[in-house]
């Protein structure tokens, strides 16, 4: 299970429950929420796509605790067309 919360504009906490539960604090500038999305979804559904996205390739505690959301791409270079191709 993906719990999202917004703490302000661009950090969000992530609460991921599986057999152990981690949270996660995650920044999205709008640039990059436009980048990817067109608007088309909010940065909640961005950051739930993409964390069912990660969690389809690694526990949810290999996921790192603090990062920005285009560190993603870094690892999963499939990632930002995943996530456009999601998004439509």
């Amino acid at each position: 299970m993906i719990d999202i919360q917004q703490i302000n504009d661009t950090l969000f906490e992530v609460t991921v429950t599986d057999r152990s539960t981690t949270k996660h604090q995650v920044t999205i500038s709008d640039e990059y929420h436009l980048k990817l999305t067109s608007g088309k979804i909010s940065k909640e559904a961005l950051l739930n796509q993409s964390f069912e996205f990660l969690l389809q390739r690694e526990s949810n505690t290999m996921i790192m605790s603090r990062f920005d959301l285009p560190v993603i791409s870094r690892y999963f270079p499939e990632y930002e067309n995943e996530i456009r191709r999601r998004a439509q």
